[in-house]
């Protein structure tokens, strides 16, 4: 039997700006990110996956919450937090980076943006880092203050998507490099405009810096987009397994490291050893990680539900790992999953999953999928 469950109303889960107006496009779901409420779906899944692949989306990610480092001592925070080496990072830029603690355990993957040397932004995934970035500066005795701003993203994604953010500002945002980013005003409403986003269809986010005007770039963004049939959605899991992007706190457990998920290149073991989880890494990198993230495809062309645990893979009855995350691929038309597994299991080897239905042949493959 199913149940219905509501959410009951606390201040403790808070709403997007762009929350009305993903109301009143029909949104049907939510799930908490950041202690906000993230649009799921808006009724058509079918529809919503192909206008991703094919055309553009138009997606609420307010829940990509930002984490200001501000001061003077702004840019040495960053680097203390970051095992990337920034010193090559200019204003304008944006870098992919792995937070670790200090035992070297990834606890999120943001983008950091360099709006100043004194400025930065951490654009995090779902935990709280406005707390360890204050802690850190705390003990470390910076002069730099640690804050979430006023900065909400809107993401437009898919192959129509340059089309339309060109339409908006001009032509000059089809020059932006991947994870650049450049301070724009349209209508009045502030914004940092990034070539970036949570898909491999290409895309923009548009960093709102005025959450009162949530609602009127939502409907500048959607009129500007109809000539190439914009409509709502959000960031995809069927999508996101497809090209092999991590979700942090679904493909990632307490003991996961950058080395295991696919990260290696975006740590830099000659860095500073202020850095956090710097000394672990080094030696992670010299033992070598003890599992790889790699991808499954299950036996089979029925399509099965997403399961919101991991799932136990097997060789010859022992256990050599979990499936992380699992979806029903459309443009496979399988079943497959990102999976974390022992380092010794090879691309191309045979597995077994054990499924909610029971145990299910799988085969080992590199990823991305597409």
């Amino acid at each position: 039997m199913t149940r219905k469950f509501e959410i009951s109303p606390t201040t403790r889960l808070r709403r997007s700006p762009f929350f009305d107006a993903t109301v009143r496009e029909g949104v049907t779901g939510f799930y908490p990110y950041n202690n906000m409420l993230m649009p799921t779906g808006f009724g058509h899944p079918e529809e919503e996956y192909w206008r991703i692949i094919n055309g553009v989306s138009m997606w609420d990610v307010a829940v990509e919450r930002q984490v200001e480092l501000n001061g003077p001592d702004a840019e040495k925070l960053a680097q203390i937090l970051c095992p990337r080496n920034l010193q090559q990072c200019k204003e304008g830029q944006g870098k992919y980076v792995a937070l670790c603690n200090h035992s070297g355990v990834i606890i999120n993957d943001p983008i950091i943006l360099k709006l100043s040397r004194s400025r930065y932004w951490l654009s995090i995934a779902d935990n709280n880092i406005v707390l360890f970035a204050r802690a850190i500066a705390a003990e470390r005795g910076l002069d730099v203050d640690v804050f979430e701003p006023d900065v909400s993203p809107l993401a437009v994604q898919g192959p129509e998507a340059e089309n339309v953010i060109a339409s908006i500002f001009g032509d000059w945002v089809r020059e932006l490099k991947y994870f650049w980013f450049k301070e724009a005003e349209i209508s009045g409403i502030p914004l940092q405009v990034a070539r970036s986003g949570w898909s491999k269809q290409g895309g923009f986010e548009l960093y709102l810096m005025d959450g009162s005007k949530a609602s009127e770039l939502w409907n500048l963004v959607r009129e500007a987009g109809k000539p190439w049939n914009i409509g709502p959605g959000n960031p995809n899991m069927s999508e996101r397994i497809e090209s092999g992007l991590l979700s942090y706190g679904s493909d990632t457990d307490d003991n996961t490291n950058p080395f295991e998920i696919r990260m290696e290149k975006y740590i830099d073991l000659d860095i500073p050893d202020d850095t956090i989880g710097i000394q672990a890494l080094r030696k992670i990198a010299s033992d070598g990680p003890k599992r790889h993230q790699v991808g499954v495809i299950l036996e089979g062309s029925t399509p099965s539900d997403i399961v919101a645990e991991w799932l136990d893979i097997e060789q010859d009855g022992k256990k050599i790992g979990s499936m992380t995350s699992g979806v029903w691929s459309r443009r496979l038309e399988k079943n497959i999953g990102l999976s974390l597994i022992d380092i010794n299991v090879k691309i191309g080897d045979s597995a077994v999953v054990k499924t909610i239905n029971g145990e299910c042949n799988c085969k080992v493959v590199a990823l991305p999928f597409l």
